[in-house]
């Protein structure tokens, strides 16, 4: 005759049931977190027209962990490319900086680097006293000033999601982002800044007399026309990575938070970037970002030019200044991303920068 289990839950002594409810109840809040606890979300995007082709708890507010650094070397660029920065400018390295927590290249307080080799190191090797260097370098003040600097820019590309905290992407409460708010990150450094695109798509380079290898070797060294861009990684964050990848005419970004570790994560976005070549169309027109509009108020006014006497030649000048203006203005509207049938065949994905010569303007040296 079988016994049925409440049947000797009822004869058991009224303590012991008490302490296995207790048990039962408590396990949940007592059990392990599993090594992959860390939130999942991503999203895969049609880089040539920004058309989201994937999401998945996109605008889920989480820890970005180093893909913090795409910020901070945008902002840098841009301000090497306003004039504000060198980049064969040494930049002094603060207490703060050299006492950054690894990943880092060993900076010492008062140590003067180049703001090349801080990109770099930052950009490849992922390192925090560098990323902390160039951005106090960038603001000319604190990491405090960089995020409040930072923030601004965020709103102003449309990352209306991201609260910046500090520019390595170490956990900081408040210092949040989404898979979306990164995509548009990722997209905007290649066509805002494309002349620079190498600094994310390099398995190594050289800072300081030493090679740095790359953290994104795995997805860069193992998927198909890969390109870019960044990686990251924090506990409260898990494994994290921002990446491009183009075949013919097609460009895919795609973004993911919270992979379990870092084989599962190309793994991953190996299947995201599949997805996204199987759901964008084989040609399609490019469609630059919006300009920077929020910036551009907050950006010093040019010197006005004295204005000519109102005479015969006063009012030639008058009337030929705006189509100069006009002109310039149509000059830079015309300027376009390089399309993919520009870039060279033998090797996808590992010149891309070298090759577009023939759409933008380099700097004076590599960067």
């Amino acid at each position: 005759m079988t016994t049925s289990p409440f049947r000797s839950i009822r004869r058991a002594r009224p303590g012991w049931v008490a302490i296995l409810l207790l048990a039962v109840w408590l396990a949940p809040a007592v059990a392990p977190a599993p090594a992959g606890a860390a939130p999942y979300a991503a999203l895969v995007m049609d880089a040539r027209t920004g058309q989201v082709l994937h999401a998945r708890s996109a605008d889920r507010r989480l820890h970005p962990a180093s893909l913090t650094k795409m910020m901070t070397l945008y902002m840098a660029i841009e301000a090497v490319k306003q004039g504000r920065l060198g980049l064969d400018q040494r930049v002094r390295v603060s207490s703060a900086a050299a006492k950054q927590p690894p990943s880092k290249i060993g900076l010492l307080a008062g140590q003067r680097v180049t703001v090349r080799h801080l990109m770099r190191a930052a950009a490849v090797k992922s390192a925090n006293d560098a990323a902390t260097a160039l951005a106090e370098a960038t603001v000319g003040g604190s990491v405090r000033d960089w995020a409040r600097a930072a923030n601004a820019k965020a709103l102003a590309l449309g990352m209306s999601s991201t609260s910046f905290r500090n520019p390595h992407g170490l956990t900081q409460s408040g210092h949040l982002s989404t898979a979306r708010d990164m995509a548009v990150l990722s997209r905007r450094l290649f066509f805002d800044h494309p002349e620079y695109w190498s600094l994310f798509s390099r398995e190594r380079t050289v800072a300081m007399g030493r090679t740095l290898r790359t953290t994104n070797r795995r997805f860069l060294g193992s998927y198909r026309g890969a390109d870019g861009i960044k990686t990251g990684y924090t506990r409260a964050a898990g494994f994290n990575l921002a990446a491009s990848a183009q075949r013919g005419d097609q460009h895919v970004i795609a973004v993911m938070f919270g992979g379990r570790s870092s084989a599962q994560r190309t793994q991953q976005m190996a299947k995201l970037m599949d997805m996204g070549f199987a759901r964008s169309p084989r040609v399609a027109a490019r469609i630059r970002p919006g300009p920077v509009a929020t910036q551009l108020a907050r950006a010093p006014l040019p010197e006005q030019r004295p204005q000519a006497p109102d005479t015969l030649l006063g009012r030639v000048a008058k009337a030929v200044t705006p189509s100069a203006a006009a002109s310039t203005r149509v000059s830079t509207a015309t300027r376009r991303a390089p399309r993919r049938s520009e870039l060279p065949v033998s090797r996808p994905g590992k010149a891309v920068a070298e090759s577009l010569t023939v759409a933008v303007e380099f700097p004076a040296s590599r960067p």
